[in-house]
């Protein structure tokens, strides 16, 4: 590991020390070779003091069974008919994956226990079909949890519910793991698939506002693959029951969960309950935040190199653009107000923030604020980034002449060649 990953990391565990995430991880997950490390990142965030509740699926298993018997189950994932037979497969795979998971858990020194936490009934009739032995979450056991969780113990909730009366349910594990986080009002849910996250339109969505995952999974449900769409509603209710974070991972990629978790890029998708984004003007400890940034842009000679001193000089001219609270974009503003006129300074996107239009949000902001300010006109100097300015901000090219006077010798003697863009603040 690199010093500059650990510092990542390190950075995220005063906000998550002595919190809780719900992982919820596919029957699938759990079977594939991959799960002896997802235990591994498990362990990484235990020893870090976050509480861990691991909800598992078991379709993948249920299927294996109903195969060896040759039997054809009703439904595999919980949502449709449960008759008789596959409810005895669903036992059977489940408790057999619960015991697997426990093992596993042994293998790795932490301490898990079986959580029989799970009340429900019958999910009953719907549109005229009686659904028989698939139940709906009544009520978690909020005691329980919270007593194993004290104690270091890793709660283990298997796809099974439980009234008073002796039966049991065969219930979805995402609406499970989805109650269990509301309950315990979870940091985090973790949905850990086979995929690589969230499907819209063909493609992977990296970051998504649950109102706007709600609105698509209502007005245009075929925009979400059909596969998907059980852990986006289930994500976005998630949110709106008060869960900050939901997270859509490959649970097949190799600490793939601490690359989520401890990354402001991620692996998969985010969901998240409200704005997680913000710029703001920059404060004397984030000269050395926009120098790390931003360094490999000024040695490739994107940007003009600058030394941490001399940002911290011009610090007052910065902004940064933060997700989670964490830097992953910077500009400045340079102002010229006896000639009203503003030069936009020092853009940089972290390439795994790229094409989300943070770059277009920070030439607005920075035209707002030379708005503001009495300025008129604004100027940037590119080599690289042309066509960003030209086609995406509504600059256009200008001369010697538009640069402030203070500037025109400068840039002659950088020898760079740049371009220089104008844009006319009206």
């Amino acid at each position: 590991m690199k010093p500059t990953d650990l510092r990542g990391i390190l950075q995220y565990i005063p906000r998550f020390r002595d919190t809780t995430f719900v992982i919820a991880a596919d029957g699938a997950v759990v079977s594939h070779i991959n799960f002896a490390n997802l235990l591994l990142d498990i362990a990484v965030l235990r020893s870090l003091n976050i509480r861990v509740v691991l909800v598992h699926g078991a379709a993948e298993q249920i299927a294996q069974l109903a195969e060896e018997q040759s039997l054809t189950p009703s439904n595999l994932d919980g949502t449709g008919i449960t008759d008789d037979a596959t409810l005895k497969l669903a036992l059977t795979a489940a408790n057999g994956l619960t015991h697997e998971i426990l093992e596993g858990f042994a293998t790795n020194d932490l301490r898990a226990a079986n959580a029989n936490a799970v009340a429900a009934h019958p999910l009953g009739i719907l549109a005229g079909t009686d659904h028989q032995n698939s139940g709906q979450v009544e009520r978690i056991d909020t005691e329980l949890l919270q007593t194993l969780l004290a104690q270091g113990i890793t709660p283990v909730i298997p796809p099974l519910g439980f009234d008073g009366e002796g039966n049991t349910f065969r219930l979805n594990s995402d609406s499970v793991a989805h109650c269990v986080a509301e309950a315990l009002q979870a940091t985090k849910l973790i949905f850990i698939s086979t995929t690589d996250g969230l499907q819209r339109d063909g493609a992977i969505v990296r970051q998504i506002l649950s109102t706007e995952l709600q609105a698509t999974l209502a007005d245009e449900p075929d925009r979400i693959a059909k596969d998907h769409r059980s852990k986006a509603r289930h994500a976005a209710e998630a949110c709106t029951a008060g869960v900050p974070r939901v997270h859509l991972i490959n649970g097949l990629v190799t600490e793939g969960l601490l690359a989520e978790v401890f990354s402001n890029e991620g692996i998969g998708t985010l969901v998240y309950a409200n704005e997680y984004r913000q710029i703001r003007a920059a404060k004397k400890k984030d000269a050395a935040s926009i120098h790390r940034l931003s360094r490999e842009a000024m040695a490739e000679e994107r940007l003009v190199a600058r030394s941490e001193e001399a940002i911290e000089e011009m610090l007052e001219d910065y902004f940064l653009f933060e997700i989670d609270d964490n830097p992953v974009a910077c500009v400045a503003l340079h102002a010229h107000p006896k000639e009203s006129i503003g030069e936009l300074a020092h853009l940089f996107v972290n390439p795994s923030h790229g094409n989300q239009g943070i770059g277009q949000r920070l030439v607005q902001y920075v035209e707002d604020k030379a708005r503001e300010s009495g300025l008129t006109k604004l100027v940037t100097l590119s080599t690289q980034s042309i066509a960003f300015f030209t086609n995406k901000s509504g600059f256009t090219e200008g001369e010697l002449s538009d640069l402030p006077a203070t500037r025109q010798a400068a840039h002659q003697e950088q020898g760079r060649n740049s371009k220089i863009l104008i844009k006319e603040l009206i």
